[in-house]
C-alpha cells in the first residue's frame, strides 16, 4: 500500500455571522495516497471549495488537523505554507486564471520562474502532453475554454506537483470539452502517477474512472466506493 500523502481529522469550518455561527464542515476525515486520485462530490454551496481549500493551504481551519507528507499544516506559518503550495502542489479553478498578457508558454512557465528554476524543456514537454505544444506563442484570448483549461492543467503541474487541486475544472466547459478535460487528468494519474484532488458536481465522469469518491452534505463527508458507501466522522 501507497504512503498517504493528505490525511484530514475531524476537520471543521465554519464563519461567524450576525444570527450565529454558520457551519460548513462538521468534522470531515479525509485521505489520499501518494499518486492517488480522488474525487470530492457535492452540490452547490456544500462547502466542496472549502474542503479543497483547506487541503491546498489556502484557508485556515476552524478545528481539526490536516497533515501534507506527514507535516502537520496546521502548525505551519503562512511563509511555510506558501512554500508548500509553490513547490508541492498545483492548483486548477474553474475559471482558469491564465493571465491574459503573458502566452501559453509564459503562462505556464510563471510557476517555476517564481521558485527561480528554469526547466523550459519541461514545459515543453507540459504543453505537448496536454496537445497544446503548437499554440505556445498563441494568447488566452485566442484558445477556446477548453484549451486554456489545458493551459491552467499544464500550469498547475509545471512545478512537478505532489498533488494537483482542481476545483470543478469542467463546470465553466460543455460536455465534450469536459469529458476531454477528465480524459487528459486521468492519463496524467496513469502515465505519471500524478495525485489528484478533484471537486465536481458531475457524477458522471467522477465515477467513470477508477478513484475514491467522496461526497459532502450537509457538512458531513462521505466515502463512496463502487458498490459500498460509509460515512466518515462528523
Amino acid at each position: 500500500m501507497r504512503e498517504p500523502l493528505i490525511v484530514a481529522n475531524n476537520v471543521r469550518k465554519s464563519y461567524d455571522m450576525a444570527a450565529g455561527p454558520l457551519h460548513i464542515l462538521k468534522g470531515a476525515d479525509f485521505s489520499l495516497e501518494d499518486g492517488g486520485m480522488a474525487f470530492i462530490l457535492g452540490r452547490s454551496g456544500s462547502g466542496k471549495s472549502t474542503l479543497l481549500h483547506l487541503l491546498g493551504g489556502l484557508d485556515t481551519l476552524s478545528s481539526g488537523k490536516i497533515h501534507f507528507q506527514g507535516e502537520d499544516m496546521t502548525r505551519l506559518n503562512e511563509r511555510q505554507l506558501a512554500h508548500i503550495r509553490n513547490q508541492k502542489m498545483g492548483f486548477v479553478f474553474q475559471f482558469y486564471h491564465l493571465l491574459p498578457e503573458l502566452t501559453v508558454y509564459e503562462n505556464v512557465i510563471l510557476p517555476l520562474m517564481i521558485a527561480g528554476k528554469k526547466d523550459s524543456n519541461w514545459v515543453k514537454e507540459m504543453l505537448r502532453r496536454v496537445k497544446l505544444f503548437e499554440r505556445r506563442d498563441h494568447y488566452p484570448n485566442e484558445l477556446s475554454g477548453g484549451e486554456r483549461q489545458r493551459v491552467a492543467i499544464a500550469r498547475a503541474l509545471a512545478n512537478r506537483p505532489a498533488v494537483a487541486f482542481c476545483d470543478e475544472p469542467t463546470g465553466n466547459l460543455d460536455e465534450e470539452t469536459a469529458d476531454s478535460v477528465f480524459a487528459l487528468l486521468n492519463d496524467l494519474h496513469k502515465r505519471d502517477g500524478q495525485a489528484f484532488v478533484i471537486v465536481t458536481h458531475d457524477e458522471s465522469l467522477a465515477w467513470r474512472y477508477p478513484n475514491v469518491v467522496y461526497r459532502l452534505h450537509d457538512g458531513v463527508l462521505v466515502k463512496e466506493d463502487r458498490g459500498h458507501t460509509s460515512f466518515q466522522k462528523g
